[in-house]
C-alpha cells in the first residue's frame, strides 16, 4: 500500500484534471491569447462574473451559517436520534439538480403552493413567483443541498470539541462571551470558513440546477460556458478561455479555505509543542 496505494488517486487526477486541462490550454492560448480578449470584451462577461461571485458567496455564507447550527445540534443529540437526523440530512445529497429545481418550481414558482399561500395573505404572486428565477432564488436552491454537506462535514468538529478550556476560562472569571471568543471560536472558526469556501466554489461551478431552474435567463459563468459549447456556440477558443477563468475563480475561493485550514493546523502543532 505504501508503494502503490496512491496510484489510483494520481490516475484519477491525471485522467479527469490534467488531461482536460492540457487540452484546454492550447485552445485558449492559441493565436496569442486572443480568445481572452474576445471573452473580456464580451459585454455579458463582467455581469456573469459578478453574478457568479455573488451567487457563490451568498450560498456559501447561508450554507455555512445554517449548517453550523445543525452540526451543533447534531453533536448535542443522543446516538439514536443523531443517526436518523443524519440520514434525513443525507437525502438532499442524493437528489439530482433537475429534481431539486423541479421541487423549487413546484413550491416557489408562479403557481407554487408556497406562492399561493403567500398570495392568500396579500402578497403579490407575480413578485414571489419570479423571485425563484433570480440569483437569490437560485442561491436558496443551492443552499438546499449545500447545507447538509456543511452540517455533515462540521459535525465531527463539534462532537470532538474540548470544552475544558472554556470551563477553565469561566472558572478564572471570564464572561461567557469572552470564554467563547478566546477558546471555542479559534477552534471551530477555521473549519466553518473552509467549509463555506468549499461550498461557495461548488455553487460557482454548478450548472445543472441553474439550467433546470432558470434556463438561460440568468447570466452566470457556468451557463455562459454552456451557451458557448452548446448547439449555438461556435467559438471554442472563447469557451476554453471561459473554462479556465471559471476554474481559476473556484480554485482561488477554495484556496482561501485551505489557508484557514492550514492556519488551524499550524496553530495546533504550535500548541502541541
Amino acid at each position: 500500500m505504501r508503494r502503490f496505494g496512491a496510484w489510483p488517486a494520481w490516475a484519477f487526477m491525471a485522467l479527469f484534471f490534467a488531461v482536460p486541462l492540457a487540452a484546454l490550454l492550447p485552445e485558449a492560448f492559441g493565436e496569442g491569447g486572443s480568445a481572452f480578449g474576445r471573452l473580456f470584451g464580451n459585454p455579458l462577461f463582467l455581469g456573469a462574473l459578478r453574478n457568479t461571485l455573488g451567487l457563490g458567496l451568498a450560498a456559501g455564507a447561508i450554507s455555512a451559517l445554517v449548517g453550523t447550527c445543525i452540526a451543533i445540534e447534531l453533536a448535542r443529540q443522543p446516538e439514536g436520534r443523531r443517526q436518523w437526523m443524519m440520514t434525513l440530512l443525507g437525502l438532499p445529497l442524493a437528489f439530482s439538480g433537475l429534481v431539486i429545481a423541479y421541487g423549487f418550481i413546484l413550491a416557489f414558482g408562479r403557481a407554487g403552493f408556497v406562492t399561493q399561500l403567500l398570495a392568500g395573505l396579500g402578497a403579490d404572486p407575480a413578485v414571489i413567483g419570479s423571485w425563484i428565477y433570480s440569483v437569490s432564488g437560485l442561491g436558496l436552491a443551492y443552499a438546499y443541498y449545500l447545507i447538509p454537506r456543511v452540517a455533515l462535514s462540521l459535525y465531527p468538529v463539534f462532537a470532538n470539541l474540548d470544552l475544558r478550556p472554556a470551563q477553565a476560562a469561566r472558572t478564572l472569571g471570564a464572561s461567557k462571551a469572552r470564554a467563547f471568543r478566546d477558546t471555542v471560536l479559534p477552534e471551530v472558526l477555521p473549519s466553518v470558513l473552509s467549509n463555506a469556501c468549499m461550498v461557495a466554489a461548488i455553487a460557482m461551478g454548478t450548472y445543472g440546477t441553474a439550467l433546470a431552474l432558470v434556463g438561460t435567463q440568468l447570466n452566470i459563468l457556468p451557463l455562459m460556458l454552456l451557451a458557448q459549447v452548446g448547439d449555438g456556440g461556435s467559438d471554442f477558443a472563447v469557451a476554453a478561455a471561459l473554462s479556465l477563468v471559471l476554474m481559476v475563480v473556484c480554485v482561488v475561493v477554495m484556496g482561501v479555505g485551505d489557508v484557514f485550514t492550514r492556519r488551524r493546523e499550524r496553530g495546533a502543532v504550535g500548541a502541541g509543542h
